[in-house]
């Protein structure tokens, strides 16, 4: 049984090194990369929060660089980032 669970880990980063050196994505890959289950990823194109393409009307492809520019979006910054803006823009207001 601890095989199966080896060769099932190994199988999993193998697609996970061949996803990540790809620029065009399907659903798979998308599930792979971000860890979604394919059933969310397809919500998240029904409702058109996830950008996507479909050029034949059949199969979905995602770019990668969308895909990670969608999953760091509403960004939240850290404490000391925002002190950080604070003190820049205080200074910026006194001069």
């Amino acid at each position: 049984m601890e095989s199966n669970a080896i060769i099932q880990k190994l199988t999993q980063l193998e697609k996970l090194i061949i996803g990540t050196n790809k620029q065009i994505f399907t659903v798979d890959d998308v599930v792979n990369y971000t860890g979604f289950s394919k059933s969310y990823v397809y919500k998240l194109v029904h409702h058109n929060i996830l950008p996507y393409s479909k050029p034949n009307n059949r199969t979905l492809f995602f770019t990668k660089t969308e895909i990670d520019e969608w999953l760091l979006q509403n960004k939240s910054k850290s404490i000391s980032q925002i002190e950080k803006e604070a003190i820049n823009y205080t200074n910026a207001v006194k001069k």
